[in-house]
């Protein structure tokens, strides 16, 4: 049945599903806001790990 999982036809349906929720008139503000999400997201993810490549060393109290 789901042979190879996504197929052109089902982002075909979802365009059309969010189309039809949002309108058309608040798609590119949608958009907009979630492109800035997925920015702090990724900033946040590489702060954490660079977080968590300084040494172990460092953060031991005498």
């Amino acid at each position: 049945m789901l042979r190879n999982g996504l197929e052109p036809w089902h982002l075909l349906v979802v365009a059309i599903v969010f189309i039809v929720l949002f309108g058309s008139k608040k798609l590119p503000d949608t958009a907009r806001s979630l492109g800035r999400s997925l920015r702090i997201l990724k900033s946040e993810a590489k702060a954490m790990k660079d977080e968590s490549a300084t040494p172990a060393d460092a953060h031991v109290s005498p």
